[in-house]
């Protein structure tokens, strides 16, 4: 699997849970037998239906126009998977250290490690370009439900896709126009299909590096600390956008707040959760534990086993594959409570509890049986096609067969050649013209390439290729052939020009006669593999998502007529707002407090790996005010997405940056309980006094006071 397909992959499961003991005492007390549409401080809300009187109601607190308006302007998306906002009007962009790491480890050199040192820009000449990173702003939100649900109405299987394809091809295109540099449009599929809103945004592709701490602050406490609380990390960094190579003009931006949150304040995080399952039903969440997440969970672990064995052997190793390596670790923890919770017996007494309420109220009235029918059945039959197809369309498909960069560098190559051919509303999603920056910022990277990485990882995957689909199986016999996977890893990589810019340029203006006249290896590689992954993924699509899509869609109606808008769509990786108050937890009987401090780092630290601090923060102790709050925690609902996304108060300025949540939270994927889940953010305070002290950085300290530079 390519680091970008891995990525995409992780965030749309990274979220988890450990329930086992809630879950089990909340059944036998009896306490899941009437849940409500939303417990309190649960919600990922879009921000064109927030609960304006839930607010006014508990914290005398009304969102009016203006402040919608406002947040929206400066809260911004990271195309890779994360979130951040613009803090200054001048472009500033505030994330966690851990969004930018891929930026840092690619501007690194053997000579300066940004992973194991700080980047400080002393002036605007000193920002780097970061070769991947993309921001996105979101300008308007339209329904577009009429258009979608018109165009595929009375069609299933491959005619449902087509003409689904087709619709939200037209819209974005008609949206971005020709302007598709600047302008980033997607239809976006919100209740499972019950709705369909066309997003608009800005498109930053200039984007630099301005300040980032080494990552040994960033992630303080390593594993032993991750999903747990308290914390001491200070994981962020800061960039700016850039507009006709000048810093961007942004008169909508979080004003930082220098003092930080208190407890029991309202803060409102404002972010892009990436996926939730809180609606799914049984047979899909059984699909998930068994066809995707147990998969995925065995496949990450060896590759972790990979990355660590590779990264043993020498610093500039370390050095390529930490990126991918902190990835992994964080996936595998996530993981890991997820699946806790989905072979959790009472988890599971209370979503058939919950299935049966629907099901039963449908059930309960002559017209609403003909309108809904049995949407249940069709997706527990979808389900068990796709457990006939998972591995073929992982291997194959989703590239897990094939982990190298320039694998996936060849494979845009191949299908863009053979998709720009098409017109534009028959193209896989990817490649319509409104996706085209996108992937062609990706092609023309000017990120390193690292032939003995690349050797290593695919020589694996192919391993791993041929043990899933087995030695005789045609295509396995196609790849291979005679040669040992190391073996031909060694002849693709070795043999490839994709790492040059300029080689890629010239396929991809050469289009399918050029893709096709290619001798590269790693190209020829990507078209004898493109059939066979096409076919697996049409079935997929004709005969799980199809179907998938069409039942989830009465499903979600059906919670329409029952519930109305006073429910909020699964997380879709589109900009949410949850709000919520700072505050601690009871853990087995133990108040845990709202906030750590400055001295309670210097306690925890031991000198060792995951707990050595960096120089500068040995050097600043005595300068520093140790009871300025660090991290704290509240009762925010987020998810993986949420990473960079600013906590701010009801005046809208910044009081923190989420970063994390704790164990409790990781069960967010299906459930929200505000008694124990937590996010987990860096507070404002401490923001300000480590730029200041520990890296004197006097400049970037005055912008986020005063919001320009």
């Amino acid at each position: 699997m390519t680091r970008c397909r891995l990525r995409a992959t992780i965030a749309a499961l990274s979220t988890g849970g450990r329930l086992m003991l809630r879950w089990r005492v909340m059944v036998a007390l009896g306490l899941l037998a009437a849940v409500p549409a939303a417990w309190a401080g649960e919600g990922m809300w879009t921000l064109d239906n927030l609960p304006v009187k839930t607010l006014q109601e508990k914290y005398g607190f009304t969102p009016g126009a203006a402040w919608v308006r406002h947040v929206q302007g400066a809260a911004l998306r990271l195309a890779g998977g994360c979130s951040g906002s613009f803090v200054s009007a001048d472009g500033l962009v505030m994330t966690n250290h851990h969004c930018a790491n891929e930026c840092l480890a690619q501007i690194s050199t053997p000579q300066k490690n940004y992973m194991a040192q700080a980047f400080i820009a002393r002036s605007e000449k000193d920002e780097v370009r970061c070769p991947e990173i993309e921001l996105n702003q979101l300008l308007a939100i339209t329904d577009v439900t009429a258009q979608v649900n018109a165009a595929t109405a009375g069609k299933s299987g491959a005619d449902f896709i087509k003409a689904q394809r087709a619709v939200i091809g037209n819209i974005e295109n008609a949206c971005a126009g020709k302007d598709a540099r600047n302008l980033r449009c997607e239809v976006v599929s919100l209740y499972h299909g019950g709705r369909y809103d066309l997003y608009k945004y800005k498109r930053y592709q200039d984007v630099r590096l301005v300040f980032a701490p080494q990552q040994a602050i960033a992630f303080f406490g390593g594993d032993p600390d991750n999903f747990n609380f308290p914390r001491y990390d200070l994981d962020v960094t800061f960039l700016r956008a850039y507009e006709h190579g000048q810093p961007a003009h942004t008169p909508d931006f979080f004003k930082f707040n220098p003092a930080g949150p208190k407890a029991g304040e309202l803060t409102f995080v404002v972010g892009n959760p990436g996926s939730t399952m809180r609606n799914y039903t049984v047979a899909q969440l059984k699909s998930l534990r068994d066809d995707r997440l147990l998969p995925l969970y065995g496949y990450l672990s060896e590759m972790r086993g990979v990355l660590w064995e590779y990264s043993r052997r020498g610093p500039e190793q370390a050095q390529q594959a930490g990126d991918e390596l902190f990835g992994v670790d964080n996936s595998i923890k996530a993981f890991t409570g997820q699946l806790q919770t989905l072979n959790d017996p009472a988890f599971w007494a209370y979503k058939q509890k919950q299935e049966d309420a629907l099901k039963a109220w449908v059930d309960a009235d002559a017209k609403r049986r003909a309108e809904y029918g049995d949407p249940w059945a069709s997706i527990a039959r979808a389900e068990q096609v796709y457990a006939g197809l998972a591995t073929p369309y992982r291997m194959l498909e989703r590239g897990q067969g094939f982990d190298a960069r320039l694998f996936q560098i060849a494979r845009a190559l191949v299908r863009g050649a053979i998709e720009r051919a098409k017109p534009n509303a028959e193209r896989l999603p990817p490649y319509r013209d409104s996706n085209l920056p996108a992937l062609e910022q990706f092609l023309f990277s000017t990120a390193p390439v690292h032939p003995q990485f690349e050797r290593t990882t695919l020589a694996w995957s192919l391993e791993k290729l041929r043990q899933a689909l087995g030695v005789d199986t045609p295509i396995v016999q196609q790849v291979l052939g005679k040669q040992a996977p190391s073996a031909l890893a060694a002849q693709l990589v070795d043999g490839s020009k994709l790492a040059s810019i300029a080689e890629r340029r010239k396929l991809w203006a050469g289009g399918l006669k050029a893709v096709e006249a290619s001798h590269d290896p790693m190209i020829r590689l990507a078209l004898k593999v493109d059939p066979a992954a096409r076919a697996v993924r049409k079935q997929v699509e004709d005969e799980v998502d199809a179907p998938l899509r069409k039942a989830s869609e009465l499903i979600a109606r059906a919670q329409f007529a029952r519930l109305g808008t006073s429910i909020y769509p699964d997380a879709t990786f589109t900009l949410r707002l949850s709000y919520g108050q700072v505050k601690g937890w009871d853990e087995h009987g133990k108040p845990v407090p709202p906030f750590t401090h400055f001295s309670g780092l210097y306690q925890r630290a031991t000198g060792s790996d995951p707990f050595k601090l960096p120089a500068d923060w040995i050097n600043a102790r005595g300068k520093l005010d140790l009871r300025t709050p660090f991290d704290f925690v509240t009762t925010n609902d987020i998810i993986g997405g949420n990473s960079g996304s600013p906590v701010i108060n009801r005046q809208g300025e910044v009081v923190g940056l989420i970063f994390d949540g704790n164990i409790h939270s990781l069960g967010g994927a299906f459930w929200y309980d505000a008694r124990l889940n937590r996010a987990v953010a860096v507070d404002s305070a401490a923001l300000i006094e480590a730029i200041r002290t520990v890296y004197g950085d006097q400049k970037l300290a005055a912008e986020l006071v005063n919001g320009k530079r």
